[in-house]
């Protein structure tokens, strides 16, 4: 499995409103690119300093399923959107074990 995290970084200027539509447009690729396996989006809750303002975790079977997610025509909007809207866009991918309890074996 690999994960895509991606955090976004909005400028001054860029409205509630444009901050929704870049979130909304972000969640609808979900029944659009079928290499997606997992699909989380959403705005940061504790504001600090250090923080950014939109985070996207998703998961895919490999490297060649992100590959078809990253230049499927639609992603490309999305994309196209975000780099409008933020200053700053960093992420991070990685190879990811399926997802350990909480709390140990049961």
């Amino acid at each position: 499995m690999l994960t895509h995290i991606v955090c976004w970084k909005y400028k001054a200027e860029t409205t509630d409103e444009d901050r929704e539509k870049h979130i909304e447009a972000l969640r609808a690729l979900v029944g659009v690119i079928p290499e997606i396996v997992t699909f989380d989006v959403g705005s940061d809750i504790l504001h600090l300093d250090r923080s950014f303002d939109t985070g996207l975790v998703s998961t895919f079977a490999d490297r060649e399923a992100l590959d078809s997610y990253t230049v499927h025509p639609e992603h490309q909007k999305v994309a196209a959107m975000g780099k409008e809207v933020a200053e700053k866009v960093v992420s991070v991918d990685f190879l990811s074990e399926p997802p350990a309890v909480a709390g140990g074996l049961s």
